[in-house]
């Protein structure tokens, strides 16, 4: 009976599997520790389901999205929305707030004037430009907690999470994956937003690659993420060239136009909600203001790589409770990425 009882406990020492699906405009990849095909099977589906959820409530592409909602009506009336959506709009907001207005979940508008929105990009005109920038500010939002309604100052508001949805998502597939009793996972995002469930067995992390912003196959620093997120904004994803410059589709939506001279910031946070946005609050703020936001949130760690696109004798890094070196000057590791991996930051190297 004990040697019955040994074979069997063996047998099922958890395995490494990974699934990956096509969610929120990117490729969700999950990997996991599960005893059997079977449970990670259903693990892998849970998961999936909730990112799923979450885009259909989120997406303004659909237009039966509760998103999509209250940016048909709210500019007319005050919108009632679920408890869910409401509070990530306030938390939205708060980030509004604190970056000063450099992260903002209005900036839909000035995306599509900089022809961002399905497109590579395009210079505006000036009445173009004047007009988007009308209807951009996170003021022109209004909230009420005790109705859970919200309101838009003027028509053409519109609401656009794409700087904190796909990390709210990853917080909620990653709680479920929690709930269901899986002590070891890492939710990847398209590459540009990371969360760590645990370790690896034997491991002391999850081992994460932050690539060159114009190399990808160069790595400029390696991390090990445990029950925390990691997220990379860079200019490398959508731009255009125009006499002689880069415009890169994070916009300042304070100026209305794209951030120059920075070329990608990682931050490291205690959830995918906080990094996701955090990493594009610091790259509109840069590096000074972004680590004093980043002073205020509790294990926010980063690494700023500034300069212009183009001209590596410009680079320069600059880190904030960084866990490792940042590895001056850029140095080779691990294999070459593929094709369509070369737009993402994160890499992450399951052991």
């Amino acid at each position: 009976m004990a040697l019955a009882l040994a074979t069997l406990a063996h047998a099922q020492q958890p395995r490494l599997f990974t699934d990956s699906r096509p969610a929120m405009g990117t490729i969700f990849t999950i990997h996991l520790y599960a005893p059997d095909a079977r449970q990670a099977s259903a693990h892998f589906d849970a998961a999936f389901d909730e990112v799923e959820r979450i885009e259909e409530a989120l997406s303004n592409y659909r237009p039966s999205s509760e998103l999509s909602r209250i940016n048909r009506d709210a500019a007319v009336v005050s919108v009632t929305t679920d408890p869910e959506v409401f509070a990530l709009l306030q938390r939205s907001l708060d980030f509004s707030r604190r970056s000063d207005g450099a992260f903002d979940i209005t900036v839909g508008p000035l995306m599509r004037a900089w022809g961002f929105f399905r497109g590579q990009g395009s210079y505006p005109s000036a009445e173009a430009l004047a007009a988007a920038r009308s209807k951009v500010g996170w003021q022109l939002v209004a909230l009420d907690p005790a109705a859970r309604t919200v309101r838009f100052a003027r028509r053409g508001v519109e609401l656009d999470p794409g700087g904190i949805g796909k990390g709210y998502a990853v917080d909620r597939a990653a709680a479920l994956l929690r709930e269901s009793g899986v002590t070891a996972a890492l939710i990847d995002a398209g590459g540009s937003t990371l969360y760590a469930i645990g370790t690896p067995p034997g491991k002391a992390g999850w081992l994460v690659h932050i690539s060159q912003p114009e190399r990808r196959e160069a790595v400029v620093s390696d991390v090990l993420l445990r029950d925390e997120s990691l997220s990379t904004s860079g200019n490398y994803e959508k731009f255009f060239r125009l006499g002689g410059r880069m415009y890169c589709h994070i916009m300042d939506p304070r100026t209305g136009e794209p951030v120059q001279g920075m070329m990608q910031t990682t931050v490291i946070a205690p959830s995918a909600t906080d990094s996701d946005a955090l990493s594009t609050a610091t790259f509109v703020m840069g590096r000074e203001r972004g680590a004093a936001l980043l002073k205020t949130i509790p294990g926010a760690r980063a690494l700023f790589i500034t300069g212009d696109a183009g001209s590596e004798h410009s680079t320069a890094f600059y880190s904030f409770r960084w866990p490792t070196e940042a590895g001056l000057p850029w140095r080779a590791s691990g294999p070459a990425v593929s094709s369509n991996e070369r737009k993402h930051a994160g890499r992450t190297q399951p052991q």
